[in-house]
């Protein structure tokens, strides 16, 4: 009843273990070790009331003993638990409290050490998460809380190495291939042919690359240009262009109306 069992609460077969156990300092039983003399004190007085009374002081003393016991076990019974995997609480007695927080959702611990605290070397820890916790919000009379602190620091940092460890284990050992390069269009080659008996003109080809624009463009252009305007000075209508046989090409000048 009063020992909380932490290792029923592991998640032995993920591999979870305890690296820390934090029980309460001895500062948290001074009140109740005081409730608890007051209350011994207050049990002697029937042996000095009248008899008629002895009931008055033993039933009060009775339940200030009794009261303190309970406060006393009540805070041994209360155990804060750093694991590899999670930080968790247990407490109580006759109903047992579990209140449980993953280490990846911590996002600030601070450390509250009142002038009490300094001299006799306890604090209390505040934890800031995605989704406060109840009873895992603030942790009272934490013995020893600078190293404690560093502690939880360290197991999270732990865990978060081990987490993109595993990440990239998945990835160990394979070897990187680049992507194949991807092969460029094949250039294209196509013959303007100009069929005019006055302008025998050696058809120019015309390189395409894929949709690129290649030098050869503008030369085309500049000769179909060139023939259209010469036909419509001299007033003929332009045919269709035949198709070009390199076999009957003409290389004769230009003649140009003057």
């Amino acid at each position: 009843m009063f020992d909380p069992r932490i290792e029923k609460h592991l998640i032995s077969d993920q591999g979870e273990h305890v690296v820390d156990e934090v029980r309460k300092h001895w500062a948290a039983t001074v009140s109740a070790v005081l409730e608890l003399f007051g209350g011994i004190i207050v049990l002697l007085l029937t042996l000095f009331v009248p008899a008629q009374a002895w009931w008055v002081p033993a039933l009060l003393g009775g339940a200030v003993t009794v009261h303190a016991i309970w406060r006393i076990f009540e805070q041994h019974t209360d155990r804060f638990v750093i694991t590899n995997m999670r930080v968790f609480r247990v407490h109580g007695i006759l109903s047992q409290r579990i209140a449980t927080m993953p280490l990846a959702r911590i996002l600030d611990i601070s450390v509250y050490k009142p002038l009490v605290g300094r001299i006799f070397g306890y604090g209390h820890f505040v934890f800031e998460s995605a989704a406060q916790e109840q009873g895992l919000r603030e942790i009272k009379y934490v013995g020893d809380p600078d190293q404690r602190g560093l502690t939880i620091q360290r197991v999270i940092q732990q865990a978060g190495l081990r987490g993109a460890a595993g990440r990239g284990d998945q990835f160990a050992g394979a070897p990187f291939v680049s992507p194949p390069p991807q092969p460029e269009p094949a250039a294209s080659i196509t013959v303007v042919p100009v069929s005019d008996e006055h302008n025998p003109t050696a058809p120019v080809p015309e390189v395409r690359r894929g949709s690129t624009t290649s030098g050869w463009d503008w030369l085309a252009d500049a000769q179909r240009r060139e023939d259209e305007r010469l036909a419509q000075l001299r007033g003929e209508v332009t045919a269709s262009p035949a198709p070009f046989d390199p076999d009957r090409t003409n290389t004769a000048p230009i003649e140009l109306p003057r």
